[in-house]
């Protein structure tokens, strides 16, 4: 395999040529996201590995050199093509001066053991679904809703019962803040989040594109629950989601992932991503910090995924061991003192 930076004409028309890898696109890989990635120090970088598209995001990290992270990707479905892949494009990457190149292919989990066994080391995911929940839409909308899990199904018409109002909404600068503090809310004490302008610009930037939405959940009059998902080739993605915390409205986050679901399949989703998950063999730990989330996912889909995540190929062992030993550490600390936002 030869690889070479895209055309002009090849990026301009970079989400057709990510669609139309093995593995079907994957919206992290996006020409959006990675112009999106910008504002966290990135410089987006756009290779051809003969009819394979790969999104690079370039982190420049002296005097070690430069770190390449291809999110959710390359877009194969073999550990093979994942390695020939890699091959191509490791003498474009020491012109760059990079000494490390991180994948993170949506190959599943049980190819860890022949990875590791190929050179390749383990990192920490930087996307966080390397477990998942994936829900088949590709049946009609009525098959859809009958299929799933009681609960699920339960939770969708008591809500609609009860007067919840759940719709899509135009990512307004007002909508964008309301969403952004009942996503505040609900990630105190549970995860964290980055800054609103980067939030503001991602569901702006999507929308605009015609590949993202934005919703909300109404109770009485006042937003409950708010949701934005992406739709790009056969998939969706439920990026970001949100509620109250006091519950007022029984089953209102049920009813505004059913919303997203329709929208998904409207724009022909033929499988809905639940974007995170605890992993399969702790998905009933009640013990795990997203057991909560995995739970409400489960009321949609008991197909619990789990990937490869993130592996890094070294392209200097020296520089890659001082990046573990220290490199990381500091910069890592260095960008969240100066932005207040997450590195990676």
């Amino acid at each position: 395999m030869t690889a070479r930076y895209a055309t002009t004409e090849e990026i301009n028309d970079w989400n057709s040529l990510i669609i139309k890898n093995p593995d079907g696109g994957n919206v992290f890989s996006s020409l959006e996201y990675a112009k999106i990635k910008r504002m966290n120090g990135y410089h987006p970088r756009f290779v051809v590995v003969d009819d394979i598209a790969v999104t690079v995001l370039e982190k420049n990290t002296p005097p070690l050199g430069r770190l390449w992270y291809l999110p959710k990707g390359p877009g194969v479905t073999t550990k093979k093509k994942l390695l020939n892949v890699l091959e191509a494009i490791e003498p474009l990457a020491k012109k760059r001066n990079v000494f490390v190149i991180r994948v993170e292919s949506e190959l599943p989990k049980t190819y860890e053991q022949m990875l590791k066994r190929s050179g390749l080391i383990a990192a920490k995911a930087i996307i966080p679904n390397s477990s998942t929940i994936t829900l088949d839409i590709s049946q009609p909308i009525d098959d859809i809703i009958t299929s799933l899990p009681q609960k699920g199904r339960h939770a969708i018409r008591r809500a609609e019962r009860d007067g919840v109002i759940a719709e899509p909404v135009k990512a307004t600068d007002k909508n964008c803040q309301t969403m952004y503090d009942l996503l505040s809310k609900t990630a105190d004490g549970q995860f964290g989040i980055r800054k609103y302008d980067y939030y503001k610009t991602y569901w702006q930037e999507f929308e605009k594109s015609g590949l993202g939405q934005l919703f909300f959940a109404k109770y009485q009059g006042k937003v409950v629950a708010g949701a934005f998902a992406m739709a790009y080739g056969t998939k969706s993605t439920y990026k970001d989601g949100a509620s109250i915390r006091r519950r007022t409205a029984y089953g209102a986050s049920h009813l505004l992932q059913w919303r997203v679901i329709e929208w998904a399949k409207s724009k022909g989703a033929l499988v809905h991503d639940f974007c995170g998950s605890p992993p399969s063999d702790e998905i009933g730990n009640i013990d795990h910090p997203h057991y909560g989330v995995g739970r409400f996912k489960l009321s949609f889909s008991k197909n619990v995924i789990d990937y490869i995540g993130c592996y890094d190929k070294v392209l200097s062992k020296k520089r890659y061991d001082s990046w573990l030993k220290i490199g990381e550490r500091v910069y890592r600390s260095i960008y969240y003192r100066r932005t207040k936002d997450y590195y990676y």
